[in-house]
């Protein structure tokens, strides 16, 4: 394959034709991919639309496609018979003013990077934002990020051998050759973790150790522990405490922006309709809130056989597949910093895994863990959990 006349455009964020350029280039470069999971594609237009994506009110963000004339390798010589005009890659370009005051940075990031296995093209892609961000005042560029720590954060390096668990990105192997070749190096590294209960505890919670399961209930009543399902019938009451842990449990984290109220509002909405309260609880000491555990079962087994889409067979097809979901992902972690090195991880980390197994879901991702994590590391390692999935975000001077 060869390609004629390529250049990148940049896309108007709020035109919907624009954007859907941008959803239907990833349908067409995953279409043969069997562990792409396809996005419902009116929630990724909300996603990609300044109108109804809340992170758009302090953010900026330039969309740009690559095209090109492709010719396949298959046509004569000296002709462009069988050539096409077509879209070969997308990215974004991204400022995030909080961020930057938060970190005493000025940095941009970079998203939404989807690309055809050629180097040309993606340094196209990639010369375009960088000099958008330039054009910002940014002396740096770093992702893939799309558009906050909260989203899609990183590229897949390893681990290629099967779908994505629920809000985890998805790349082809060769995305980490293109980023590096163009002079992106390493500035973090995100694990997903695999605790494999079948294999571990024999999939029931008697199968959990005597000793650990003594040890727990210790630090529950020393600490004066208790578990506190999130209550569905007050889930706004719920949410509120969920903000104020969120927030203050990955303050210090490497790259940490606090949600905004706008921004919680959004992500409880999406999640409230696969939240199930025994897989999303607070660990209360002393009657208040010291942590929380957001798990989600993972939704993906059934997203993928929707292909993008609720109606007219996406329903039905969610309906046949909903109780084959035997993967759950630990979304959320946290504990408020004066309640750390108390057990409360392991308090938490343990029911997940007890509530997990009572509803036959024996395989659980916890997702993602910095690796300067130390704490939360030893924590879900305590459990047998090993790492199964690398994400690294990159980054480079401009």
């Amino acid at each position: 394959m060869s390609l004629l006349n390529l250049r990148v455009v940049q896309l108007d964020p709020h035109s919907a034709a624009d954007r859907n350029r941008l959803i239907k280039f990833a349908f067409k470069l995953y279409k043969n991919d069997p562990y792409w999971v396809p996005p419902l594609v009116g929630d990724r237009k909300k996603f990609l639309d300044p109108r109804h994506n809340p992170s758009f009110e302090y953010m900026q963000a330039a969309y740009f496609v690559a095209e090109a004339t492709v010719i396949p390798d298959n046509t004569p010589k000296g002709t462009i018979t069988g050539g096409m005009e077509q879209d070969v890659g997308i990215i974004a370009a991204i400022v995030n003013p909080r961020h930057n005051e938060i970190h005493d940075d000025d940095i941009g990031f970079f998203g939404l990077f989807e690309c055809i296995n050629s180097q040309q093209v993606a340094d196209a892609l990639l010369d375009a934002a960088a000099a958008w961000l330039r054009g910002q005042n940014r002396s740096a560029m770093r992702g893939p990020l799309s558009f906050t720590m909260t989203d899609e954060v990183g590229l897949l390096i390893d681990g290629f051998d099967g779908m994505p668990r629920i809000m985890m990105p998805y790349n082809p192997p060769y995305y980490a050759a293109l980023l590096e070749s163009y002079g992106l190096e390493k500035s973090m590294d995100l694990y997903a973790y695999h605790i494999d209960m079948g294999k571990l505890y024999g999939g029931s919670p008697e199968g959990l150790p005597p000793k650990l399961t003594r040890v727990i209930e210790k630090l529950k009543q020393r600490g004066r522990m208790t578990i506190h399902k999130v209550d569905m019938k007050n889930f706004d009451a719920e949410v509120e405490k969920v903000k104020v842990i969120y927030n203050a449990a990955w303050e210090k984290n490497w790259g940490a922006v606090g949600i905004t109220d706008h921004e919680l509002a959004h992500y409880a909405a999406a999640m409230k309709p696969v939240l199930d309260p025994d897989l999303a609880f607070f660990v209360e000491v002393n009657g208040h809130s010291a942590g929380v555990a957001l798990c989600l079962p993972d939704a993906n087994l059934v997203l993928k056989k929707m292909n993008g889409h609720l109606f007219p067979f996406g329903f039905i097809q969610a309906l046949r597949y909903q109780n084959k979901i035997n993967w759950v992902r630990v979304w959320a972690l946290g504990v408020l910093p004066e309640h750390r090195h108390l057990g409360v991880e392991a308090v938490m980390i343990y029911e997940i895994a007890t509530q997990a197994m009572r509803k036959g879901m024996l395989d659980v991702e916890a997702s993602w863990v910095l690796e300067n994590n130390v704490d939360a590391r030893k924590s879900v390692e305590g459990m047998g959990a090993e790492i199964y999935r690398t994400y690294r975000v990159y980054e480079m001077g401009l």
